[in-house]
């Protein structure tokens, strides 16, 4: 048994790759034959490695982090560089469908011819995608790769700097007589924070799974050997002789050093203490997840219609969990026959839409105008009405109210004035008839 895991190169003490191959590619561009440089040749040789031990890639997606694992001369892996992702596309959680946008996340394998020194992205690898557990479950996709440019649709993009060191490790592990290296390809790191901060999301079982290939690693420091039986990963095991994976068909007997056994049972112990601690502690709010291969599909739609030239939203749209559909309103610029036709059959719609709003915002001013006039003409009718009723009240309790009169009594100095008028007013008198008889009778 020990004889046959050894290999598969995951015994726990495992032993470097023998041979070298220093066979030159010389129809690589010269992008793609640049030395590593000075600085990581030291750091590998201080770890025990040499420039063309062999190598395995991780990436964690949540962190936007590529790592570089090499092999030291005693056959366990060590972390020899780290590069921030430039751009992935998509959201947390699996690739199901062409289309989708969604970064592959699960264990993939690159071979030599896997790798592009002629990219139209400076220089990339495709990472194998879709693998056998891909195929298994009906996913499809092509040409998911780790590229330059910062510029992602489904793939890991990273500068071009960082690409030609990327490649240049894949480059030298190949040199040196690996056939293969292996991606390890993960939402985020599949701490016990972590798992516990997205128990209840609907990626969870198939996260679960890839844990057991992400702690088989944290253990042995050695990429894991990768199977598929019953649609799902298996990782380490050995089929009883006789029997093989078949990754639709039924999982065979198998088998697992007791030694590795027993470390990943005191791992998961560990695990599982710190994940009840999580769930109960107040972690960060987790980041937004694919819904599956409803949503996948959803997406897949936009960007068919995109590449048909079609005039869609500029950005892809997003299933909600109460299952609707959230799309921005900018719609991107296609300059094809039909993107333009789009576009001037997207212009023809919105003049008209907003003509019809302002007619209907014209309506509704005149029904406010007129409302407003109705309602000030009956103010003014009540108000007259008010005034009126209030005239009416006070004539009313005008004459209604008793008349009151008062006797003055002169006063002493306005008695002699009184009588000297009245004198005065006889003397005129008589004065006037005198002289009326006088004229009479000739007086």
């Amino acid at each position: 048994m020990f004889a046959k895991l050894a290999r598969t190169g995951v015994l726990i003490a495992a032993i470097g790759v023998a041979g070298c191959n220093d066979a030159s590619r010389k129809d690589f561009a010269p992008q793609a034959n640049r030395p590593l440089p000075d600085k990581i040749l030291a750091e590998m040789k201080a770890k025990g490695m040499v420039r063309t031990s062999s190598v395995m890639a991780r990436i964690f997606k949540e962190e936007g982090k590529l790592e570089i694992w090499k092999a030291k001369t005693n056959g366990r892996y060590d972390l020899v560089a780290s590069y921030d992702i430039c751009k992935w596309s998509g959201k947390l959680g699996p690739k199901f469908t062409e289309g989708d946008r969604q970064a592959p996340e699960g264990f993939y394998t690159v071979r030599p011819a896997q790798m592009n020194p002629r990219s139209n992205y400076h220089l990339s690898f495709n990472i194998g995608y879709p693998n056998a557990y891909d195929r298994a479950n009906g996913r499809t996709g092509s040409n998911l790769m780790v590229h330059g440019a910062c510029s992602s649709s489904g793939c890991y993009s990273m500068t071009d700097a960082q690409i030609e060191q990327i490649y240049a490790f894949g480059r030298d592990a190949f040199q040196g007589g690996q056939t293969e290296f292996q991606i390890q390809a993960f939402p985020f790191r599949m701490t016990a924070a972590n798992m516990a901060r997205y128990r209840n999301d609907p990626n969870y079982e198939f996260w679960k799974m890839l844990k057991v290939g992400y702690d088989n690693f944290e253990v042995t420091k050695v990429p894991p050997k990768v199977d598929v039986c019953e649609k799902r990963y298996v990782f380490n095991q050995v089929a009883a002789d006789g029997s093989t994976f078949n990754p639709t068909g039924a999982c065979p007997p198998t088998t697992q050093p007791d030694s590795l056994k027993s470390a990943i049972n005191a791992y998961q112990s560990t695990y599982e203490a710190a994940f009840n601690g999580a769930v109960k502690a107040s972690v960060a709010a987790p980041k937004p997840t694919i819904a599956g291969i409803k949503e996948a599909s959803i997406v897949s739609d936009w960007s068919k219609r995109r590449a048909r030239g079609e005039r869609v939203p500029i950005e892809p749209p997003s299933l909600n969990p109460d299952g609707t559909v959230t799309e921005t309103a900018r719609m991107g610029r296609v300059d094809s026959p039909a993107g333009r036709k789009m576009a001037a059959l997207d212009a023809e719609k919105a003049a008209k839409q907003k003509a019809e709003e302002q007619r209907l915002a014209a309506i509704e001013a005149a029904k406010a105008a007129k409302e407003a006039a109705r309602a000030q003409a009956l103010a003014e009718k009540e108000a007259a009405k008010a005034q009126s009723l209030a005239e009416k009240e006070a004539t009313k309790a005008a004459a209604e109210a008793p008349v009151a009169t008062a006797t003055v009594a002169p006063s002493a100095e306005a008695v002699p004035v009184a009588e000297t008028q009245a004198a005065e007013a006889e003397e005129s008198r008589a004065t006037r008839l005198k002289n009326k008889l006088l004229g009479m009778f000739g007086g």
